[in-house]
């Protein structure tokens, strides 16, 4: 028996998708929790909060060129994974971005895994490029007592 997502984060889902589609971040603010990780695959550590999680995911919808998604897959009630496709330059990738949802709907993980490596390469400096300092910058501030 397969389950469906929840009416809450299945809500959301279509908010993202709404967000994906125009670049709008103020579609985003209010799909995330405040308290949500973000985990890159450029690094090892987990990015937390909302502000960080809004910086790179704004930022990364102004990269991917052709970007969409393919296939949504569901695992209970509150978890989603989405497979996509984007270029970035001359690069062609695939991913999957893996949602966790709270019981209300918002976004509390968002792990995003990309291949093949000379794309992430290319997706990681252009990332770095735009917005690096900045997010160094944050990832301190939420670590700091």
């Amino acid at each position: 028996m397969s389950e469906a997502l929840a009416p809450s984060p299945r809500q959301t889902l279509a908010g993202w998708h709404a967000f994906v589609a125009t670049g709008n971040a103020g579609l985003l603010t209010p799909l995330l929790s405040e308290h949500i990780v973000f985990r890159s695959p450029f690094v090892q550590s987990p990015i937390p909060g909302r502000t960080a999680t809004l910086l790179v995911l704004t930022t990364v919808v102004q990269i991917f060129e052709n970007f969409r998604y393919h296939r949504e897959f569901v695992a209970g009630t509150h978890d989603a994974a989405l497979e996509f496709s984007a270029n970035i330059g001359k690069w062609q990738l695939k991913g999957i971005d893996l949602i966790q949802f709270d019981d209300d709907g918002k976004m509390v993980e968002f792990e995003v895994m990309v291949r093949p490596i000379k794309a992430l390469q290319a997706l990681g400096e252009e990332m770095g490029n735009r917005i690096g300092p900045e997010l160094m910058r944050l990832k301190a501030a939420s670590a700091a007592p």
